[in-house]
């Protein structure tokens, strides 16, 4: 099985909790993935952070991507599926948020497992496969 990480899985990553580590090397880096949306809420964060953690961030940012390296899905691969699913959802009456929709369409697009701890977020994309490698433990 192959997997997408959402953004708050690699906050968590990052600060080393929940075992996520042992957790990536038992299902194998190679079959780990991250969204380019997800590269940005990162950046974002760092943006957002208070000046004296910024550098930090950045270099744990770094580290992330570097690790990934080949393994950064760009959202470009994914647009007809987001427009799909985001219009479905919109009939229906049950949008979620653009990133959300985002990184949820990535992973659909690739037949990827989407790990997250929102699931919630994500439950109303048809066929979206979830785990959730934290509340789970």
């Amino acid at each position: 099985m192959q997997y997408l990480l959402d953004t708050n899985i690699c906050i968590h990553y990052i600060n080393g909790e929940f075992n996520l580590a042992a957790r990536i090397d038992a299902v194998g880096l190679a079959n780990c993935f991250l969204s380019s949306v997800t590269i940005a809420e990162l950046t974002y964060g760092i943006a957002n952070s208070a000046p004296s953690r910024r550098a930090n961030n950045r270099r744990n940012l770094i580290e992330l991507q570097q690790l990934f390296k080949s393994r950064i899905l760009t959202f470009e691969s994914a647009i007809e599926t987001y427009a799909t699913q985001r219009a479905l959802l919109k009939r229906i009456g049950r949008l979620q948020g653009e990133f959300d929709m985002l990184i949820g369409s990535t992973a659909l697009a690739h037949g990827l497992i989407l790990v997250t701890r929102n699931t919630r977020h994500f439950a109303d994309i048809p066929g979206l496969a979830l785990e959730n490698w934290i509340d789970q433990l």
